[in-house]
């Protein structure tokens, strides 16, 4: 998205969003995970006061906002898009965040307790690359705390019917523990929130149809239009099994 296209498509999107989620558990994230689900594994990787975090791929940083208000830590979100990294410090307030306008990979120097990577991981084709970086920053001890989509690969097929087909790049569980296990980061937490996501999928797609001509009226129907077409493809995926969602945690040896 270029010039104001992510405010644009933020506020387009935001009363769906809010009507799509139990009442507290929209916080501004753009993704499949609900609040609850966010402070669940913020807890479980270990943040709280004097923790040092760097969320990848923050976006507009809502699960940032969220924990740093709930639990506390140091907090430094990272994004290559400046549109959403201004959104994110305008929304901060006064909150103790800090932003850097970043493509990924490298990532900024300097060493951290929690790196966090919520809902993108699936962007990186070079999986085994971001992993050294994560654990390059990370002291002894510190966690990776993020989600997975786990399938197999997509197929040609699948490829040609997902819009932005070259931020989707699925991998097995296994291969991705196996990945982990070779830069020195043993999985330490688990949850699977297949079902879960899933129910936010398909409330998200009746909340879009419901809102779609305000929407539209944002953001073009051919925008929605794909967004509509890439939610019932995970919708689809989910409900069948050939995409499952995880939580992970993982320590630096």
């Amino acid at each position: 998205m270029r010039g104001n296209d992510r405010a644009r498509f933020d506020s387009a999107l935001h009363r769906a969003r809010v009507s799509a989620h139990p009442p507290g558990e929209f916080v501004g994230q753009e993704s499949f995970m609900v609040a609850s689900e966010i402070l669940s594994l913020a807890l479980d990787a270990g943040i709280g006061p004097g923790v040092s975090v760097v969320d990848l791929c923050c976006g507009v940083a809502g699960p940032g906002r969220h924990i740093t208000r709930e639990l506390g830590c140091d907090y430094l979100g990272v994004d290559a898009d400046a549109q959403a990294v201004a959104l994110a410090r305008k929304r901060a307030g006064d909150l103790a965040h800090r932003f850097e306008i970043c493509h990924l990979p490298p990532l900024p120097p300097g060493n951290c307790d929690v790196v966090l990577l919520l809902e993108t991981l699936l962007a990186f084709p070079d999986k085994p690359e971001l992993l050294r970086q994560v654990r390059s920053v990370l002291k002894p001890g510190g966690r990776f705390a993020f989600t997975l989509e786990e399938g197999a690969p997509l197929t040609k097929v699948e490829r040609a019917a997902m819009p932005n087909a070259d931020t989707v790049w699925l991998l097995p569980l296994g291969d991705l523990v196996s990945d982990l296990k070779r830069v020195g980061l043993h999985v330490s937490r688990e949850v699977e929130c297949t079902q879960a996501h899933l129910a936010v999928v398909e409330s998200l797609l009746g909340a879009f149809a419901n809102d779609a001509d305000n929407i539209a009226e944002q953001i073009g129907w051919p925008a929605l239009d794909d967004l509509m077409a890439s939610h019932r493809l995970w919708a689809q995926w989910l409900r069948a099994g050939r995409v499952r969602k995880f939580g992970l945690v993982a320590v630096a040896e």
